[in-house]
């Protein structure tokens, strides 16, 4: 018996041995996670730098980010997404061809676990639908979208809800409204957003949730007219979660 015992021990010591030394790899293997971007930002600019808020209506917006630039550096560069009081800060890229290129893709095209911040093409690049889906990994040394786990604690929702998201003609300010776990199902695929109905139904929907740890601003009014966009990553270990954080366009400057 006492055998089995130290057996069994060893089975699980060795269990658990194997379990810290994949955490640690993983770790090591994201920890330059994101690098490449901070030259980008230095080369192009950064969504996050001190500006007016507002442009008189004669005057032209001044877009802080370099869009010749990184579309030199790759076409499929169409928009940058900015949020105040997080590191993200990070241009966002389509492919035309595939919707999975930039889950495991970086900017110039090096295959690495950290990809890009992306859209697939169910989503203009206008932001003119409905709802645009943003897809960012979260990585462990905090770059990417992992950022966006912070919205879990109510405090720091309340403290940070701007997203700033520049084109080369604009700069939309969106306000965060709502941040939860969901289900792993495919937004776009799932609901049908141009259907008004449908759509109305989602923002109810999401009004709705109760669950422990989801943050709703209930006093920010969201309706069918409005474009959202919906930032979304991993939750954790769990495959079948993603942590989704939404904010509803308020103003546009041109």
């Amino acid at each position: 018996m006492k055998k089995r015992y130290l057996a069994v021990s060893g089975i699980i010591f060795l269990a658990a041995a194997v379990c810290a030394g994949i955490g640690i790899w993983r770790y090591l293997q994201q920890q330059d996670a994101g690098d490449g971007y901070s030259a980008i930002r230095t080369e192009v600019g950064s969504g996050i730098i001190p500006r007016e808020r507002e442009s008189p209506e004669s005057v032209k917006v001044e877009i802080p980010i370099d869009f010749d630039a990184l579309q030199a550096r790759n076409p499929d560069v169409y928009a940058w997404i900015a949020i105040p009081g997080t590191a993200i800060d990070y241009p966002v890229l389509q492919s035309e061809t595939d919707n999975t290129y930039y889950l495991t893709h970086t900017i110039d095209g090096a295959e690495s676990p950290e990809g890009s911040i992306y859209t697939e093409t169910y989503n203009s690049r206008d932001f003119e639908d409905p709802n645009t889906v943003i897809y960012g990994h979260d990585m462990a040394n905090g770059s990417m979208f992992q950022n966006l786990l912070s919205y879990q604690d109510k405090s720091f929702f309340e403290a940070n809800r701007e997203v700033l998201v520049y084109t080369p003609d604009a700069i939309r300010h969106y306000r965060i409204f709502a941040a939860y776990v969901y289900d792993d199902r495919h937004l776009m695929q799932s609901f049908n957003f141009e259907d008004k109905e449908i759509y109305r139904q989602y923002l109810e929907s999401v009004f709705s949730i109760r669950e422990m740890g989801a943050y709703i601003d209930s006093a920010q009014t969201v309706t069918e007219k409005d474009k959202i966009i919906t930032l979304s990553t991993c939750y954790g270990n769990q495959a079948d979660r993603r942590y989704l954080v939404q904010a509803v366009l308020i103003s546009i400057e041109k």
